[in-house]
């Protein structure tokens, strides 16, 4: 998957580069993409900050920063390095600069992701050598944009959330999400590969039930990539096997069966099962359609009392406009339901 094209070939490209140590004066470190991923695969076992400027102006010179959905990965890392490192962050910043303006978005959401104390006062006085981005700047420091500990789980629709939905109701999105912005899953493994904590990996954990979701294709491919990722990264890294066995007991018991699967398949090597069984999920879900839609003469039969309420909610939607008229308990209810369903 797209979302994964990073994070789960790290290693592969890593293999082709070893990283020597600094250049001399006037020479190039990186000479090209493959070495800066493959300095940053061994940068959690020997750290040097000092080399990000370089690696950042290395990655803009291949290119390799002009698509935001697929430079998620780099941006977590520069985060987690600037997060790391508080008392050089600044430094390290100006010495990224200067940057074509396409580029320049890389730094200010670093700097935003970053997770410092003081990243705001950081940001503002970065602006100025950051014209280009001067309204994303300004969106960062409003609050306008969250920083990347303030964005949350998309929350899965209740029913009477997917009842208004289906008859028009649209629901209030937040500006950023992980199941709208699958790029965000790259950050948070850029973040793990620049400081090793555990808090990236744990919320990529917590996006593992997505990968069983039957109602929305974008969680589901997310939760697939997160389940595939978290194997294959597993499979090649000790430390992140260990780190994902460590948190495994303290997981809530939807997510617990899932990590089993992940952590199996990265002891045996057999990550390939995963990435199979998701896409097989991904083209059941696009063929039979959203899970709620299949299961609702189902539902229609679980009792007239719960389904009362929902009559109630669907007199808001305007269910009665349509010719359906909603009475609490009686036959009109599992019409209206059998209706819907056929749709």
């Amino acid at each position: 998957m797209r979302y994964a094209s990073v994070a789960s070939g790290i290693a592969v490209l890593a293999a082709l580069v070893t990283p020597g140590n600094a250049a001399p004066a006037g020479k190039k470190e990186f000479l090209s993409r493959a070495a800066v991923v493959g300095w940053i695969d061994n940068y959690r076992s020997k750290p040097e900050p000092w080399r990000l400027p370089e690696a950042v102006r290395a990655l803009s010179e291949f290119g390799s920063l002009r698509d935001p959905e697929t430079a998620g990965f780099f941006v977590g890392f520069a985060a987690g390095v600037l997060g790391a490192n508080p008392k050089e962050a600044e430094r390290l910043v100006l010495k990224m600069l200067p940057l074509p303006p396409a580029d320049q978005w890389l730094v200010v959401r670093a700097i935003a992701y970053s997770g410092l104390p003081a990243w705001k006062s950081l940001l503002a006085r970065t602006a100025d050598k950051l014209p280009a981005r001067r309204g994303m700047i300004d969106a960062y420091l409003t609050g306008a944009l969250p920083t990347l500990d303030a964005i949350e789980l998309d929350k899965s629709p209740t029913f009477l959330e997917q009842v208004g939905q289906h008859f028009g109701m649209k629901p209030k999105l937040p500006p950023i999400s992980y199941g709208r912005n699958p790029e965000l899953l790259d950050t948070l493994w850029g973040q793990y590969f620049a400081a090793g904590q555990y808090l990236p990996v744990w919320r990529i954990i917590t996006m593992l039930p997505w990968s069983k979701d039957r109602d929305s294709s974008e969680r589901l491919a997310v939760g697939s990539s997160a389940k595939y990722t978290l194997a294959n990264n597993a499979a090649r890294y000790p430390d992140v096997l260990a780190l994902i066995k460590d948190m495994a007991m303290y997981q809530e018991k939807d997510v617990r069966p899932i990590l089993a699967e992940v952590i199996h398949a990265a002891e045996t090597i057999e990550t390939s099962g995963i990435r199979k069984e998701q896409l097989a999920a991904a083209e059941r879900l696009r063929t039979k359609g959203p899970g709620y839609s299949r299961d609702m003469k189902l539902w229609g039969y679980v009792g007239q009392g719960a389904i009362g309420i929902t009559c109630i909610v669907l007199a808001t939607v305007s269910l009665t406009a349509a010719g359906l008229p909603c009475v609490i308990g009686g036959a009109a209810t599992s019409a209206a339901l059998n209706y819907w369903a056929a749709q």
